[in-house]
Protein backbone atom coordinates (compact mmCIF):
# COMPACT_ATOMS: atom_id res chain seq x y z
CA UNK A 1 0.00 0.00 0.00
CA UNK A 2 1.33 3.41 -0.95
CA UNK A 3 1.40 6.35 1.39
CA UNK A 4 -0.23 9.59 0.37
CA UNK A 5 3.16 11.30 0.18
CA UNK A 6 4.39 8.62 -2.21
CA UNK A 7 1.30 9.02 -4.39
CA UNK A 8 1.84 12.77 -4.52
CA UNK A 9 5.50 12.32 -5.48
CA UNK A 10 4.50 10.01 -8.35
CA UNK A 11 1.63 12.29 -9.41
CA UNK A 12 1.87 13.31 -13.05
CA UNK A 13 -0.53 16.22 -13.67
CA UNK A 14 -0.93 15.35 -17.34
CA UNK A 15 -1.48 11.61 -16.98
CA UNK A 16 -3.20 11.56 -13.56
CA UNK A 17 -5.12 14.80 -13.74
CA UNK A 18 -8.36 13.29 -12.46
CA UNK A 19 -6.91 11.65 -9.34
CA UNK A 20 -7.01 14.25 -6.61
CA UNK A 21 -8.22 12.34 -3.54
CA UNK A 22 -6.93 9.35 -1.62
CA UNK A 23 -10.00 7.20 -2.28
CA UNK A 24 -9.55 7.74 -6.02
CA UNK A 25 -5.98 6.49 -5.84
CA UNK A 26 -7.09 3.48 -3.80
CA UNK A 27 -9.87 2.75 -6.31
CA UNK A 28 -7.35 2.75 -9.14
CA UNK A 29 -5.11 0.50 -7.03
CA UNK A 30 -8.00 -1.95 -6.60
CA UNK A 31 -8.69 -1.91 -10.33
CA UNK A 32 -5.06 -2.66 -11.10
CA UNK A 33 -4.76 -5.42 -8.49
CA UNK A 34 -7.94 -7.10 -9.71
CA UNK A 35 -6.94 -6.56 -13.37
CA UNK A 36 -10.16 -4.68 -14.15
CA UNK A 37 -9.00 -1.28 -15.34
CA UNK A 38 -12.00 -1.01 -17.65
CA UNK A 39 -14.36 -0.59 -14.67
CA UNK A 40 -12.15 1.72 -12.62
CA UNK A 41 -15.03 4.09 -11.86
CA UNK A 42 -16.81 1.25 -10.03
CA UNK A 43 -13.69 0.62 -7.93
CA UNK A 44 -13.36 4.32 -7.12
CA UNK A 45 -17.02 4.37 -6.02
CA UNK A 46 -16.41 1.32 -3.79
CA UNK A 47 -13.36 2.99 -2.29
CA UNK A 48 -15.38 6.12 -1.59
CA UNK A 49 -18.42 4.46 -0.01
CA UNK A 50 -16.79 1.62 1.97
CA UNK A 51 -14.28 1.58 4.78
CA UNK A 52 -10.77 1.04 3.56
CA UNK A 53 -10.07 -1.67 6.15
CA UNK A 54 -12.93 -3.79 4.80
CA UNK A 55 -11.72 -3.36 1.22
CA UNK A 56 -8.15 -4.24 2.21
CA UNK A 57 -9.35 -7.35 4.04
CA UNK A 58 -11.28 -8.53 0.97
CA UNK A 59 -8.33 -7.73 -1.30
CA UNK A 60 -5.91 -9.70 0.86
CA UNK A 61 -8.32 -12.65 0.73
CA UNK A 62 -8.30 -12.49 -3.08
CA UNK A 63 -4.51 -12.14 -3.25
CA UNK A 64 -4.04 -15.22 -1.09
CA UNK A 65 -6.32 -17.34 -3.27
CA UNK A 66 -5.58 -18.78 -6.68
CA UNK A 67 -8.99 -17.97 -8.10
CA UNK A 68 -9.60 -17.37 -11.78
CA UNK A 69 -12.40 -14.87 -11.16
CA UNK A 70 -10.75 -12.36 -8.84
CA UNK A 71 -13.47 -9.76 -9.22
CA UNK A 72 -16.28 -12.12 -8.30
CA UNK A 73 -14.35 -13.45 -5.33
CA UNK A 74 -13.58 -9.93 -4.13
CA UNK A 75 -17.21 -8.81 -4.34
CA UNK A 76 -18.41 -12.01 -2.63
CA UNK A 77 -15.93 -11.56 0.23
CA UNK A 78 -16.83 -7.88 0.54
CA UNK A 79 -20.51 -8.79 0.89
CA UNK A 80 -19.67 -11.48 3.44
CA UNK A 81 -17.58 -9.09 5.54
CA UNK A 82 -20.33 -6.47 5.48
CA UNK A 83 -22.95 -9.05 6.52
CA UNK A 84 -20.76 -10.19 9.42
CA UNK A 85 -20.30 -6.60 10.57
CA UNK A 86 -24.03 -5.87 10.49
CA UNK A 87 -24.89 -9.08 12.31
CA UNK A 88 -22.35 -8.23 15.02
CA UNK A 89 -23.76 -4.75 15.43
CA UNK A 90 -27.33 -6.08 15.67
CA UNK A 91 -26.39 -8.54 18.44
CA UNK A 92 -25.17 -5.72 20.68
Amino acid sequence: MQKVSQILKNFDPIKDKYISRDFQAFGIYLAEELEDYKHRSMWIKLAKTNHRAILEQALSFVKDSAADNKIGLFLWKLKQIKNEATSRSQKK
